[in-house]
């Protein structure tokens, strides 16, 4: 009986062990993932499909990596919010202008929101007081005249509001890039401010290298008018971003605001530095000081502010 029941045995042996080893091949290992379960036909399905990613069960939470602010330069982030995330960003602005009284801009205030792993929601508001708008932050970002163009503006509120999307990672010399589009609408303002709501489109890339600083670089565009005069504004810029701790950093940063098809173009030249401080984790304060390198600049400008992820 025994004789008749070992070959029967070494091959259900055999049979099982091979069954098993074609199982496990066939499950692909997903270390400390656990996706939601099927979700055809729904909204969320739709654009997990067209962005290539799937929601996570649970909220969708991603491991929280160092956090990056567009706040600390004029120059964005090559990053965006993890999905599931918000960051607030706010900072106020003190730009010393030549010729035309000095401009306030506060509370330069962006809500990001990380819809997917590709796809950052944005939504902010500012307030522009003095002789012309705001053109060294990003949150600013709106004004078409010079320094010392005359100082028409007094006060201007606009409301703005964007997507950032993931383009590409760091792989070997191809640079991680985000492309931005965003719509700045007036919301109100002293007598004789435009009421256009204006359009800016952004692409950044940058690397991070291997002793840790990290090159980014950006180029602005924007269609914009004045009193009838439409023209095109072209805003480059580049910023170094050096590690000193691991809670301090600093950056130095080019930027350029320089304008074309207008009857009388400008051309803006900036240089600032600045340092971050990071209080925890999802906390980050950060100042930076620049100044003007010609006359349609502004002289001097500093800005303060905060980072807050949750």
């Amino acid at each position: 009986m025994r004789a008749h029941l070992t070959p029967f045995a070494i091959v259900l042996g055999v049979f099982v062990m091979s069954d098993s080893r074609a199982a496990a091949q066939a499950l692909p290992e997903f270390p400390g993932a656990i996706y939601a379960p099927d979700r055809r036909g729904t909204p969320v399905e739709t654009l997990e499909t067209v962005t290539g990613e799937r929601v996570r069960e649970g909220g969708g939470r991603q491991e929280r990596g160092e956090m990056e602010t567009d706040r600390d330069s004029y120059t964005p982030a090559t990053t965006i919010v993890g999905r599931g995330l918000f960051i607030l960003e706010s900072a106020y602005s003190f730009i010393d202008n030549r010729g035309v009284k000095e401009t306030h801009s506060f509370p330069e205030t962006v809500l990001r929101y990380g819809l997917t792993d590709r796809i950052e929601l944005r939504l902010g508001w500012n307030a522009d007081i003095g002789g012309t708008g705001n053109n060294i932050s990003g949150a600013g970002n709106g004004s078409q005249e010079d320094a010392t163009s005359g100082g028409r503006i007094e006060r201007e509120y606009k409301l703005s509001y964007g997507v950032k999307l993931r383009v590409t990672d760091q792989d070997g010399w191809m640079p991680r890039s985000v492309v931005m589009v965003q719509g700045f609408t007036p919301t109100g303002g002293s007598e004789g401010t435009s009421t256009a709501t204006r359009l800016v489109a952004l692409y950044g890339a940058g690397w991070v290298l291997p002793n840790r600083w990290t090159l980014d670089s950006a180029m602005r565009y924007g269609y914009a008018s004045e009193e009838g005069d439409h023209f095109n504004e072209w805003s480059p810029s580049v910023v170094l971003r050096v590690p000193i701790t691991e809670k301090w950093a600093m950056h130095v940063e080019y930027f350029g605001i320089f304008t074309s098809g207008k009857e009388q173009n400008s051309t803006q030249h900036y240089v600032s530095t600045g340092v971050r401080y990071l209080v925890t984790s999802n906390l980050e304060l950060g100042t930076r000081v620049g100044w003007g390198l010609n006359d349609q600049s502004s002289r001097f400008f500093v800005n303060a502010g905060f980072g807050w992820r949750f």
